[in-house]
């Protein structure tokens, strides 16, 4: 008796038509979703950067006023006063001392992500609005206030002007 051999059939390779068109329909849905967000990512994550780092200096300047008898640091010490070590009249100091041993508070003073002064680190006592002054940020030291210096016209894209944020 002779061995039953097996007969190679050809299998059938490649997709076919309806596949590929449900593939590409599945592709374009997905395509249809994301680019609408990835085209606002560029503005939508500096609107954010404006809130987290506000959220950072505002959190700075209520720990010193926690530690310093509810009193903001003056606008000549700061940034110092956020910067630095600090005794309880709030004198920044570069090192610790028997005296100065509050904060630091922050390593570095935020640069402002959005509007005609972006990338600035500095500080106002300008208020933000018609016209601003060469800083980053406005500080009130009467009230510990802390906005984005910005333009009135310099909004996100809720039209929120960045200096009411």
């Amino acid at each position: 008796m002779q061995a039953a051999r097996k007969i190679k059939r050809p299998c059938k390779q490649g997709f076919s038509l309806i596949e590929l068109v449900i593939v590409v329909v599945i592709i374009g849905i997905i395509g249809a979703i994301a680019v609408p967000k990835m085209s606002r990512g560029a503005k939508g994550a500096a609107d954010s950067a404006v809130t987290a780092n506000l959220t950072v200096l505002r959190n700075a300047l209520d720990l010193y006023a926690t530690e310093h008898g509810g009193s903001y640091p003056t606008f000549a010490n700061m940034p110092n006063a956020l910067l630095q070590y600090t005794d309880a009249g709030g004198t920044p100091s570069a090192t610790k001392t028997l005296t100065a041993i509050y904060g630091p508070y922050i390593r570095a003073v935020p640069k402002l992500p959005v509007g005609s002064n972006k990338g600035k680190a500095t500080f106002t006592s300008t208020a933000p609005g018609g016209t601003v002054a060469d800083a980053g940020w406005y500080y009130d030291a009467s009230t510990g206030t802390v906005l984005a210096n910005c333009l009135d016209t310099e909004t996100d894209e809720s039209n929120v002007a960045y200096n009411d944020y």
